[in-house]
């Protein structure tokens, strides 16, 4: 498997991600072209996310006509923040999106680690110090990510 980067996003695509949401019509139904316009969001990236998040299902009449109702929008809105806004990847927000209630940590902003961090002296040499698992994902994100920078020269 060769490690390939993401396409850079296109001007109007970043525009749409900077740019707020608009809000929500008090309507029952809606297609998925109003929808794709509701949460910035393409309509065969929507088709796509049906197939890999189970909690999206819009309702499907005449002809497989998608129906989207309010709490779908809501899930989609929180869906594409976790994947354009803070960097999860599909796993990552499938695992987010089924824990109860926990809100998802931002990715990290400080600077790339240049080298692991280093033990300090009291802690005993069979024992690491004790870390939450988020904050040893961040530790090993940032190190990646330096490693990563380091290889590409």
């Amino acid at each position: 498997m060769s490690a390939q980067s993401l396409p850079e996003a296109s001007p109007g695509e970043a525009t749409a991600l900077a740019a707020p949401l608009p809000e929500i019509p008090n309507k029952r139904y809606f297609t998925i072209g109003e929808v794709s316009e509701l949460c910035a969001v393409k309509a065969h990236v929507l088709r796509y996310w049906e197939q890999e998040f189970s909690q999206l299902k819009p309702t499907k009449r005449r002809g497989n006509r998608r129906y989207y109702q309010r709490h779908d929008i809501d899930l989609i809105r929180r869906i594409r923040t976790l994947l354009y806004e803070q960097g999860f990847t599909i796993a990552g927000a499938r695992q987010q999106l089924n824990q109860p209630d926990e809100p998802a940590l931002p990715r990290p902003q400080a600077p790339l680690l240049t080298q692991a961090p280093a033990i300090s002296p009291a802690t005993p040499a069979n024992e690491a110090p004790k870390r939450t698992p988020n904050v040893e994902l961040a530790l090993l994100r940032e190190q990646i990510e330096a490693l990563l920078a380091y290889l590409r020269g």
